[in-house]
């Protein structure tokens, strides 16, 4: 079962550009991890950065959790954030249609 995870960067007052910088840097890293299926950072209407990831199992992200990447990334993020990062790690319930109901990353 694959397993969805959210994460909510709140940067230090005019330290957006540089808090944006460093979650981009990780990306490559994240991306080439064993079951990684989604990685992406947006901005949002509040002034957070919201990470949205999806990995294929429990025990991915538990590796991930529990790997080089996200150590550099923790280390790297850390002098831009005005608080804890909020993360929500979720089980999908996929409703309705695919494309509608489930989040997924769409190959081209």
């Amino acid at each position: 079962m694959s397993v969805v995870v959210v994460a909510v960067f709140s940067p230090l007052e005019g330290r957006r550009p540089e808090l944006r910088a460093a979650l981009r840097a990780g990306i490559a890293a994240a991306h080439a991890e064993r079951g990684c299926l989604l990685y992406a950072i947006h901005d949002a209407d509040d002034g957070t950065i919201v990470m949205i990831e999806k990995w294929e199992s429990r025990a991915d992200l538990d590796a991930h959790a529990e790997g080089a990447a996200i150590d550099g990334l923790r280390r790297d993020v850390a002098p831009f954030l005005a608080k804890e990062v909020l993360v929500t790690t979720m089980t999908p319930l996929p409703e309705g249609t695919v494309e509608q109901g489930l989040l997924h990353h769409i190959t081209t």
